[in-house]
């Protein structure tokens, strides 16, 4: 099943790993918030998101824990109102995030937070001193914090990259969608990067807006599922195969898909996209990978973009992320002072 609105069936096992007994147990649980326990024994099911958030919500308050009994200390339920309470009277993003990640600091013992700012950049680690945790955990904290920051800044934030200490797990096509395609495993650190400009951002919430957000909590914090049959996705695809220099131009493009430009440009549209924002799009992925790997200079990423030179590949990445090519690639690496 690949509809839009929905959630692996793996997620709903991991939820399940650590807050319900398995038998009769999970297969009431299940059943009482709308999941069919059969599809467990599958695996590529999937479950309408709205299902999974009330799975959520049910095994919080039943396990009174908010974050599924994945530290040895419960994030009560309640915490997050609290997190959002105590993040919401400050005047800045920054200044939310840190209070935020103070709180949640308190609460969790193994899972203790902090906000950098490297000039363009800015990045939330984790300050870990043990074994890594099972990517859902990580995943799930990141969940929290990253739709909560963006509750507080009334705009979605970008991701340009989450790095995880733990091994890949089976399924991380949920997780990019949700979060970002540049999903690095088994780093030194983990952490999520994006624009330092968010930090800026003000914050302007009143109590009903919390009353309301907290009402459809953690459904409005689920990033929708993209079809991947979708025109847009298809694109995109197809665009990842081919040197950027052999990218087709729209009326070419049309063609190639049966339809006129106009009708390609329309059922884009229809989709929220645009093909000049596809291509942008997946040149931000690649270049963004390609950064990463210190033996690729600038010049030779701008020509695999299909940039004239490497000063246009600067000028469109700052563009894209905020930052420049030189800070993104030496915090990724951890060269940044």
């Amino acid at each position: 099943m690949s509809e839009k609105d929905t959630i692996s069936i793996q997620l709903v096992r991991e939820a399940l790993l650590q807050s319900c007994a398995p038998g009769a147990a999970t297969e009431e649980v299940l059943n009482k918030v709308g999941i069919d326990p059969a599809l467990l024994e599958t695996t590529d099911a999937r479950v309408p998101a709205t299902a999974y958030a009330r799975l959520w919500r049910l095994l919080a308050r039943r396990g009174d824990d908010e974050f599924f009994g994945m530290d040895p200390r419960k994030l009560k339920s309640g915490s997050l109102e609290f997190l959002c309470r105590c993040s919401m009277v400050q005047p800045s993003l920054a200044a939310g995030l840190t209070s935020g990640l103070s709180f949640l600091s308190l609460m969790l013992e193994r899972m203790p937070a902090q906000l950098v700012r490297q000039q363009s950049l800015a990045e939330i680690v984790l300050l870990e001193d043990e074994d890594p945790r099972r990517a859902f955990t990580y995943f799930t904290y990141w969940m929290i914090v990253h739709g909560v920051a963006c509750w507080l800044a009334g705009r979605r934030i970008p991701i340009l990259a989450i790095e995880l200490r733990c091994p890949a797990p089976d399924f991380c096509d949920d997780y990019r969608v949700m979060f970002s395609e540049n999903l690095r495993f088994d780093r030194p650190r983990t952490r999520m990067i994006f624009s330092a400009d968010c930090l800026d951002l003000p914050i302007k919430r009143s109590p009903e807006e919390l009353k309301r957000f907290l009402a459809h909590a953690p459904a409005n914090i689920l990033v929708k599922y993209r079809d991947p049959e979708s025109l847009a996705s298809r694109i995109k695809h197809d665009l990842r195969q081919l040197p950027a220099e052999h990218w087709p131009e729209t009326e070419a493009l049309a063609q190639q898909l049966c339809m006129s430009a106009s009708t390609l440009r329309r059922r884009l549209a229809e989709e929220g996209q645009t093909y000049q924002g596809l291509k942008d799009s997946v040149r931000k992925e690649l270049a963004i990978v390609w950064l990463a790997e210190p033996a690729i200079s600038f010049a030779e990423i701008a020509t695999r973009l299909g940039f004239a030179d490497a000063s246009s590949f600067y000028k469109a990445f700052r563009k894209w992320s905020g930052s420049n090519p030189g800070h993104y690639r030496s915090l990724i690496l951890n060269e940044a002072s």
